[in-house]
């Protein structure tokens, strides 16, 4: 089993399918990576050679920014706008949608699944 940046790389699968399980890799830059190292993007993982996988590994590692290094990154750039106090950083802040989606309607996942109409939360009681 291959493994790259501490993910476990699928064996049945294409390889271009493959990487896009490395968080940071999706299915463009997958296939950018198999294109410049020229593997063909239709061998099935398990099928690489040692000297390929050690260059797909090589590759991502050094050119690619992946996993913590990504993660990182993107949690630096939220805290970054959170301190200069500007509309995004609010809206992370309250836990509400960023990227202007509407609010009436639609974002029970991002709030928590709060409702707050009048009767949608409340228990039933029994007439005697």
């Amino acid at each position: 089993m291959l493994r790259i940046s501490g993910v476990n790389i699928p064996d049945n699968k294409r390889i271009e399918i493959s990487l896009t399980y490395i968080y940071g890799v999706g299915k463009n830059t997958a296939s950018k990576i198999l294109s410049e190292l020229e593997i063909d993007k239709n061998k099935k993982t398990k099928d690489l050679t040692e000297e390929e996988q050690n260059s797909i590994r090589g590759y991502v590692e050094k050119k690619v920014k992946v996993e913590g290094d990504l993660k990182l990154e993107r949690r630096d750039n939220i805290k970054r706008l959170k301190e200069v106090g500007c509309y995004r950083g609010i809206r992370h802040q309250k836990g509400l949608p960023v990227r202007g989606q509407r609010t009436k309607t639609n974002t029970r996942t991002v709030r928590g699944n709060v409702r707050r109409t009048m009767g949608s939360g409340r228990v039933k009681t029994e007439k005697t």
